[in-house]
């Protein structure tokens, strides 16, 4: 049996062995803008920017960074919603020579605070939205920040929208304290954007702190260089043939905080010199009217965006088979929702996986060979697969075999910020264990079977929740489910499958459900109990969420045993 099973059905446009070179990540839009200066590069809601002024407002905001302070080994902070400041900010930081440490708009004061610390940010910028600002600025007064560096959202809004939105949602906007802590993002991007050009060595330098749990559940900053992320985005490019450089037009629904969308949407995006159509929170109604209204030829979304689109009433209007590339990932897809938007829109969705480690992606479904259902397909240009013991370290196992799917390529992050022991758990040398159980057959394509973390220990029994998540999936009144373990006291733990129904009114019940899903899965997978929710939790990304779950149920379960 081949070591690298998937070169025999491997895509014929893609050479698994290829080289990349990696480059900074200022490139990418200096690249774009020098060929393309007059093509629109940025959309918000209805309000454009061409390369040209993109990279001429990047150069500005560089020099001012670089008046700060700014320069390799600074942490500057991202505390945004997605936004034309994200772009400007985050490709002029990178340009100044300095890091990148992204945060999540939904972070509580106290994530926030551990953050900043941990990361050690000195800069922060951010939007003048009461949401954000509040919060961002109480933790400043307590934290290592020494600027606080505040856009205005309506400065950026076209016209009369930004006069709308002052009448009407005065409430949104935050009072603004200036003071020396306090910098204008407007201001900042005024100067004769003369920067100071920086040696950047792309393998080495660090371009972006991104935040994960990993497999151990305990915020980290994986450490990303400017060649991890180039390169991921060169591999996600050659990926896909058919792109018409200076014509697409992409959709940016998933947050760029998030690294998926940093990659797939941002960088890959500005690479094909697309207009991006920036959306700042993904609304299933308010998305459907932009996909009717707009020419998008390049979609990326998780799952539940997926599920959500094809479950409204206007799906059909949308045009969803004239999307070039469809890219979904953060999550694993239901066979069942693949299957519907091939028979129904006549798209295949090109289903990825990766890991923030891996800035983030690692595989694809392949466009010309076919994927399988079911399967993460194989992996990208210059990235090696192994499936290892879980509990023999560094051990190989054979074809079909289960364990944990481990990663070796150039898009492997440096390591955890400042935490060399948890680096240690994850690399064996330059191979990135992914906390994924699941095996690779005999062409090479990966299945997954669950995260470690998520493994249920049924009376000494190993459940994966996707297999019962999968199961109660096909029925045709679900629209979403979760699979977590609960306490038992007899077996250990037992499944609990949470579901939310498409239709709020359909009088399914856990009875005929169970009923449904029992000859499709083993007596020790079938759920303890069954809940039915009007909402799931959610990632900032969108993907559905366990964690909330697992707390509530041990809440109820020690609440009990008192």
């Amino acid at each position: 049996m081949s070591e690298r099973p998937w070169l025999a059905h491997y895509p014929k446009h893609v050479k698994w062995d290829m080289k990349f070179v990696g480059k900074p990540l200022c490139d990418i839009v200096d690249d774009t803008a020098n060929k393309i200066p007059n093509n629109i590069a940025l959309d918000f809601m209805g309000k454009t920017w061409t390369y040209g002024q993109l990279q001429n407002l990047i150069n500005c905001a560089c020099k001012s960074f670089q008046q700060l302070g700014v320069k390799k080994g600074v942490k500057v902070g991202l505390f945004l919603p997605n936004c034309p400041q994200f772009v400007i900010a985050f490709f002029a930081i990178s340009k100044a020579g300095g890091t990148v440490v992204n945060y999540s708009p939904l972070y509580s004061e106290r994530e926030l605070l551990h953050q900043v610390e941990d990361s050690q940010t000195d800069i922060m910028v951010t939007v003048g939205l009461e949401a954000l600002y509040s919060k961002i600025r109480r933790v400043s007064e307590q934290s290592r920040i020494k600027k606080l560096i505040v856009s205005s959202f309506c400065e950026i809004l076209p016209f009369p929208k930004n006069m709308l939105f002052n009448i009407f949602k005065r409430s949104a906007i935050a009072s603004v304290v200036k003071d020396d802590l306090h910098m204008d993002f407007g201001d900042f991007c005024k100067n004769d954007g003369a920067y100071v050009p920086q040696q950047i060595n792309p393998d080495q330098d660090i371009a972006v702190l991104q935040y994960t749990g990993g497999t151990t559940g305990v915020p980290k900053g994986a450490m990303l260089s400017h060649s991890n992320l180039y390169i991921n985005m060169r591999q996600t490019e050659v990926w896909s043939p058919g792109y018409d450089f200076g014509s697409e037009n992409i959709v940016a629904f998933l947050p760029f905080f998030h690294i998926f969308a940093l990659t797939v949407v941002l960088n890959l995006g500005i690479r094909l010199g697309a207009r991006i159509v920036i959306v700042p929170k993904f609304e299933v109604e308010e998305a459907v009217k932009l996909l009717i209204k707009e020419d998008i030829s390049l979609f990326s979304g998780v799952p539940t965006m997926y599920t959500a689109l094809a479950n409204h009433k206007d799906a059909d209007k949308i045009g969803i088979g004239k999307f070039k590339t469809a890219m979904s990932g953060g999550a694993p897809l239901p066979v069942d929702l693949r299957q519907q938007y091939i028979d129904r829109f006549g798209l295949v969705i090109t289903e990825g996986y990766g890991l923030t480690e891996a800035s983030p992606v690692t595989h694809s479904s392949p466009i010309d060979v076919g994927g399988k259902a079911g399967s993460i397909g194989l992996p990208l240009p210059a990235t090696e697969v192994f499936i290892m013991d879980r509990e023999e370290r560094g051990r190989v196992l054979a074809i079909g075999e289960k364990g944990e799917i481990s990663i070796r390529g150039p898009q492997v992050m440096l390591g955890y910020w400042q935490k060399p022991e948890a680096t240690e758990k994850v690399m064996i040398g330059d191979i990135l264990r992914t906390g994924d159980i699941g095996y690779m057959d005999e062409e090479g394509f990966t299945f997954i079977l669950d995260r470690d973390k998520d493994l249920i220990l049924v009376g000494g029994f190993n459940v994966f929740p996707r297999i019962i998540e999968e199961a109660i999936n096909e029925h045709p009144a679900v629209e979403e489910v979760t699979v977590i373990g609960i306490k038992d006291d007899y077996l250990g733990e037992t499944p609990k499958a949470f579901v939310k129904l498409k239709n709020l009114n359909d009088s399914l019940s856990a009875e005929e459900l169970m009923a449904f899903i029992k000859p499709k899965i083993g007596k020790h997978e079938r759920p303890s109990q069954i809940e039915f929710r009007s909402e799931l939790p959610k990632t900032a990304v969108g993907k559905l969420s366990k964690k909330e779950l697992v707390a509530e149920e041990k809440a109820k379960y020690d609440a009990a045993k008192k």
